[in-house]
């Protein structure tokens, strides 16, 4: 957090480019490569520059980056896996991932042309092609490395990732092409229509979920293709393997969804507006999420986000409060400029103050302060209970069809625990567990997101333990309604009520100029949650993506 924390709602050179193209010829013994670099350097020189007696310091120069380059890249092309590996900085675990890429892969006929170097990252693209049995289909796509030098003998070598070889790649992972062992799932929404990522981009992710979980038991038969076979860690993070050329299709099997087309491809339009924006959509009475969308298509941050969300978390501590008698809406409580607790300074946004203010007031406006000043009085796990009992998250036990994060809210002490009564600390969340939050607070019981319906495969979907009083949810819904009217969310929610709540957030990130904002929010029976990373305060930023996804209903 820092020496001097601010508050959840408070908003915080290029190198050199180096060379020209690099190409390298297939059938030309890599002479290419060298040549282009206008001379080059001798194997002598880059021996030299390997075992040279004194250990060399600092960044690699740029000769030593065109050296390794060259040495790398044509080894790997000409297949001499050996010669390849001994130019990165680990030997060993190069040698056994490009071993497989031919004999495993079975990609042969391989062209690497290398592209303008960025201070010491090279980029470079491949193409290649996947033969098996033979039928043989094209491979294309573009990778980078990054010249580094070892700290032993200060030899400028390729730093080892297993992201050189492909980008999807993790470690513990491989490339395999043969029968894909799964066969494909034909994903539909719920009118029935095919969910593809020509229309949905988005879905990327939630499609190779759908083929890992439901692929053997839908119906369809495998067919041969080139895939990612993920290893334990990528296993462990909740990714799924990835099919990168199909040499022969199966037959697919069909799983039925949630999803409505309508609000994935508002979703989708609205994410496309805005760097790093991620949305979630579901009907509350149910917990059957309606859409997902990501403006990034790599990684679902909807579903298997790990962040901070900043005053949205206000939600449930406000709720704990108001249990614990801490709190109530239109009671006075105090908002001062900063609160000190566990040797951390805490302020509001631009150290505003409420003077005799209500909670209500507090809320609406995400006084910072008003909840670090009610720290003092809680317990350590309180607000982890007040998650996982009330609002079923941090239990890890969430059953939605594919992988999520199902929210953690750690047991902490002294600073850490009063920052995560406003949605920093360790707390992390996704837009899933937002939009779930603000169901939870329309219905007033915890009905736990699903894509797909649990009678699909018999499974059983997360409970929480108990509900929170008629008391407390009457005044947790005052909370949020007069926010979405009056508060920081009113400019977004406008014209959506009166059944409606909202509340907005801000996340620090450290090393990060602006916040993560965050919005979420109900309106009848529709509960929707959205971040926009280093976008600001939430209400401008995610505010206007979920409202949009809201009025569709």
């Amino acid at each position: 957090m820092g020496k001097r924390r601010r508050a959840a709602e408070r908003p915080k050179r290029k190198p050199a480019v180096l060379g020209g193209m690099i190409a390298l010829v297939v059938g030309g013994a890599g002479f290419g490569l060298y040549a282009l670099y206008g001379g080059g350097a001798s194997a002598d020189e880059a021996s030299t520059l390997s075992d040279h007696k004194s250990v060399k310091t600092g960044p690699p120069s740029a000769l030593e980056i065109k050296t390794v380059t060259s040495r790398f890249l044509t080894a790997w092309q000409q297949g001499h896996v050996t010669e390849a590996a001994a130019a990165t900085d680990d030997a060993k675990a190069a040698t056994a991932l490009l071993t497989g890429y031919s004999k495993d892969a079975r990609l042969k006929d391989v062209t690497l042309t290398a592209g303008r170097a960025t201070g010491a990252k090279v980029p470079f693209s491949v193409k290649a092609t996947v033969l098996y049995q033979g039928v043989s289909k094209p491979l294309a796509y573009t990778s980078s490395l990054t010249v580094v030098r070892r700290a032993s003998d200060g030899a400028a070598l390729v730093g080892w990732r297993p992201a050189v070889v492909h980008p999807e790649l993790r470690d513990g992972d491989t490339l395999v092409t043969g029968a894909s062992g799964t066969p494909p799932v034909k994903a539909l929404d719920r009118a029935g229509g095919e969910l593809t990522v020509t229309a949905y981009p988005s879905l990327g992710t939630v499609l190779d979920g759908l083929r890992e979980k439901y692929g053997k038991t839908a119906g369809g038969k495998a067919g041969v293709e080139l895939r990612v076979v993920r290893g334990k860690a990528s296993e462990k993070a909740g990714l799924s393997d990835k099919t990168l050329v199909e040499l022969s299709e199966g037959t697919p099997g069909t799983v039925r969804t949630t999803l409505d087309p309508k609000f994935q491809a508002a979703a989708e339009q609205q994410v496309a507006k805005r760097e790093q924006a991620s949305v979630v959509a579901l009907r509350a009475s149910t917990g059957e999420i309606l859409a997902v969308a990501n403006s990034g298509h790599g990684f679902n941050i909807g579903f298997q986000g790990s962040l901070a969300p900043g005053s949205t978390m206000k939600v449930i501590t406000s709720s704990l409060l108001i249990e614990k008698g801490l709190a109530e809406a239109d009671k006075k409580h105090p908002c001062p400029k900063t609160f000190t607790f566990g040797g951390w300074k805490f302020h509001n946004d631009d150290d505003f103050e409420i003077k005799d203010g209500t909670f209500k007031a507090s809320f609406a406006r995400s006084c910072n302060t008003a909840f670090i000043s009610q720290a003092k009085k809680l317990k350590n796990d309180d607000l982890t209970k007040q998650a996982q009992q009330v609002f079923g998250l941090s239990m890890n036990n969430w059953s939605v069809g594919v992988p999520t994060l199902d929210g953690s809210v750690p047991v902490q002490s002294a600073a850490q625990m009063a920052a995560s009564l406003i949605g920093q600390g360790g707390v992390r969340m996704n837009p899933l567990n937002m939009a779930s939050v603000a169901a939870t607070v329309k219905t007033g019981t915890f009905h736990q997101p699903y894509l797909v319906a649990p009678s699909v495969d018999h499974r059983t979907l997360a409970t929480a333990s108990r509900t929170m009083s008629a008391k407390t949810l009457g005044q947790l819904r005052e909370l949020m309604n007069f926010t979405a009217a009056y508060g920081t969310a009113a400019e977004a929610m406008s014209g959506l009520g009166p059944d409606y709540g909202a509340k907005t957030g801000s996340a620090e990130v450290d090393n990060q100029k602006k916040p993560n904002g965050w919005f979420t929010a109900y309106r009848g029976d529709l509960a929707s949650a959205g971040v926009v990373q280093a976008g600001g305060h939430g209400g401008d930023t995610a505010g206007p993506i979920v409202a949009t996804l809201l009025k569709l209903g």
